[in-house]
């Protein structure tokens, strides 16, 4: 059987577009006399997937098994099989269950060719990692049918894994124009994040949360939040919203990892390492294997390290070449992660995520003057990542690019001191190597805090 995983991608998105897909043609009905009842779970799994939020997942799984009853006594029902397949996905995505997307894509299959069927088509390419076959259904349905906003969401999810960044810019814009609430909000907080521009991502991201409509919802909007505050360099305020989150919504995976990699910034490793735990068991991506075994090497926890890289590597993921890639180039066969990275971009995985990877596999493998026109790329496109201004430094100081290597680790370490585990201590001792600046460096080159 071919293997299967969800796209970390996708999934970050946070949104429930997937379902909203196809939810449009499922309103459940609410007969009988007298005063209309409470909505049912399978109810109010339609209903937020209309508005385009997340359902809660006991009512996700209600929803499924209406459908499942449903079709079973009218297996000619079209609409319902689309709903059914597009439902089947994002439980796969919630949950990182590879054994629903093979079901979801049989379901689909019987839909019939109906547009919201070709939706949940590209989701599912998308959920693989299959970026083009995900752009492919998103265009078409698009042509099809250019004001059906649920289309737009595969688009966009799509063009970020091409690195096609533009057009993923472009189909935000279209989505605002068609839609509203949480569902934009959260796509808008993504779009403004990839551009570097922090206060906008952090502002948009504050309206899904107010706009989010389920409990499942807010909480992914807060998660979102959480990774925002993590990404500029404050632990704590990321822990805040992480435990908001988790507060809604006690398992919540995305909130895991993240209060675990906040705590460990903290100094509080003993919890992060319980939460990595629980994270792995509730949602076990390829990279929270990676980055709670960096953890664990960190702490001298090398046997537990060991068997969480080799429970990524074992996995056999389909779409995992950047966490396969950097897991290879820092703990394994760099000549490997080259081989798996230049694959991946030979495929037109081209989004900066797969650019940085390669880049760094290739300076591990002794190529650090093609490493650098891979680094360059990634952290020239807008997004503020201090592993990848790292990443790059370390390339320039094996090309003796002192200068540059010298602003980019101090760019690494202002713009999140507590990046890595493994990585940020050592950012600290090449400062430490590099010495200051010298005098004659020209103004424009020095550090900011240097230039007042």
């Amino acid at each position: 059987m071919r293997p299967e995983n969800v796209s970390r991608t996708v999934l970050a998105s946070g949104v429930g577009a997937v379902l909203a897909a196809t939810a449009l043609l499922y309103v459940p009905e609410l007969t009988g006399a007298g005063p209309p009842r409470p909505p049912g779970p399978a109810e109010r799994a339609a209903h937020a997937a209309n508005a385009g939020a997340q359902a809660a997942l006991p009512d996700l799984a209600a929803l499924i098994g209406d459908r499942e009853k449903w079709l079973r006594a009218h297996p000619g029902d079209g609409a319902s099989w689309a709903v059914l397949g597009a439902a089947y996905t994002e439980r796969g995505l919630r949950r990182a269950d590879p054994a629903d997307l093979p079901r979801a894509e049989a379901a689909l299959k019987r839909a019939a060719g109906a547009l919201d069927a070709q939706v949940g088509l590209g989701a599912l390419a998308n959920a693989r990692g299959d970026w083009a076959t995900g752009k492919a259904w998103g265009e078409r349905v698009r042509k099809a049918d250019p004001k059906r906003w649920s289309a737009y969401p595969v688009l966009i999810d799509a063009y970020n894994g091409l690195g096609d960044y533009k057009a993923a810019g472009k189909a935000t814009e279209t989505l605002a124009e068609l839609h509203a609430g949480a569902v934009v909000s959260a796509r808008s907080a993504q779009l403004y994040r990839d551009r570097g521009w922090r206060e906008d991502a952090d502002a948009a991201a504050l309206d899904a949360v107010a706009l989010a409509e389920t409990g499942a919802d807010k909480a992914a909007a807060l998660s979102r939040l959480g990774d925002l505050a993590w990404e500029r360099g404050e632990p704590a305020q990321a822990l805040a919203q992480y435990g908001a989150a988790l507060g809604l919504v006690p398992d919540h995976g995305p909130s895991l990892a993240g209060r675990a990699r906040s705590l460990a910034a903290l100094g509080r490793t003993e919890e992060a390492v319980r939460d990595w735990r629980a994270a792995i068991e509730r949602l076990p991506l390829p990279g929270h294997l990676l980055e709670a075994g960096e953890l664990a090497e960190s702490l001298g926890r090398d046997a537990e390290a060991r068997a969480l890289y080799e429970r990524l590597r074992a996995g056999r993921w389909p779409d995992a070449e950047v966490e396969l890639g950097l897991l290879d180039a820092d703990h394994g066969n760099p000549s490997e992660a080259v081989r798996r990275l230049r694959a991946a971009w030979a495929a037109g995985h081209r989004s900066v995520r797969v650019a940085d990877a390669l880049g760094w596999a290739l300076y591990r493998a002794g190529e650090p003057k093609e490493a650098l026109e891979y680094a360059r790329r990634a952290t020239d496109e807008g997004l503020r990542s201090a592993l990848f201004t790292y990443h790059r430094a370390e390339i320039e100081r094996a090309l003796t690019d002192l200068s540059p290597a010298r602003r980019h680790l101090a760019e690494a370490l202002r713009t999140n001191p507590h990046f890595s585990p493994l990585l940020a201590p050592r950012a600290k001792e090449a400062v430490a190597a590099l010495g200051d600046f010298p005098e004659q460096l020209p103004a424009d080159a020095r550090p900011a805090k240097e230039r007042s």
